[in-house]
């Protein structure tokens, strides 16, 4: 119930920010100065903003925080308040949307707390799973033998997790080197892996989770995790916590990255460190 809270709010609060700043910027057009659009605007567009270069630029992580964009945001309460404005319109605006609606990306949407997944411990026989490649066959990890370095990520539809896509490619040939089976793995509907497979002239094996079979097997699907209205381009409700997991060529867990915040992913270099460390 809480995941699909958290599927309409990311949905409805992006419309609203956008809904919200350009009737904003449409009211400032009509009238010499208006301080109460003034301080709307203020309050919305620092938080719209912050997506549009989420998806204008290849950005894998952000700060730990949201507090920039935030602190912007509530500052205008205070314009309100001081200027005594008891319009409804501009506390629903900038009070609700920018405010409130801020707070909980923050602290409540942004994270999934504690993820203590027993069996993905540094240590242990990572399970055996088996994924569809792009060509449709059957990859089953426990017959490769090799290192993997194993990324699970949300869907194309993400724009971090195509950045750390993108991150993942332009370090393939060093970890190729090495040996190691660099997989992207994702719930997303097969044709959507497909696509993303053909936007990178590189051999990382692409594959698909069907119906998130194996990251429920191993503790990280987020059932209705997928921003509501996506579904209309073909995702599936369901989707996977961004999940590093690196093993050795017997199959052991070296690194397990288990984020507790979607926007907080390992650095690239921290991959190689590890395999290292490992003696590969």
């Amino acid at each position: 119930m809480m995941s699909k809270a958290k599927s309409i709010f990311i949905s409805v609060w992006i419309t609203l920010l956008s809904i919200g700043s350009i009737r904003a910027l449409w009211q400032l057009t009509q009238v010499s100065v208006s301080i109460e659009w003034l301080l709307v605007l203020m309050s919305l567009l620092p938080s719209l903003l912050f997506f549009v270069w989420l998806f204008a630029t290849p950005v894998a992580r952000t700060a730990k925080g949201f507090f920039l964009p935030l602190g912007i945001a509530l500052l205008p309460i205070i314009g309100l308040f001081s200027a005594g404005v008891q319009d409804p319109e501009m506390w629903f605006w900038v009070l609700g949307v920018g405010g409130v609606g801020g707070v909980l990306y923050e602290a409540w949407y942004s994270r999934f707390g504690r993820r203590d997944v027993s069996q993905l411990k540094v240590g242990m026989a990572l399970p055996a799973l088996q994924f569809e490649r792009v060509d449709h066959s059957t990859l089953h990890t426990a017959t490769l033998q090799k290192p993997m370095l194993m990324i699970f990520f949300r869907g194309n539809w993400c724009p971090l997790c195509m950045a750390q896509v993108k991150e993942i490619a332009s370090q393939y040939r060093v970890l190729a080197e090495k040996g190691v089976e660099v997989m992207l793995i994702s719930p997303q509907p097969h044709a959507n892996t497909e696509d993303l497979a053909q936007r990178f002239d590189v051999p990382m094996t692409f594959l698909t989770d069907r119906d998130g079979r194996m990251a429920e097997q191993l503790g990280i699907n987020a059932k209705n995790g997928t921003p509501a209205g996506l579904q209309a381009l073909g995702y599936d409700s369901d989707t996977v916590m961004p999940t590093v997991l690196m093993t050795d060529a017997a199959g052991l867990i070296i690194y397990a990255d288990l984020t507790e915040n979607y926007r907080i992913r390992p650095e690239p270099d921290e991959f190689l460190q590890v395999f290292a460390q490992a003696g590969i």
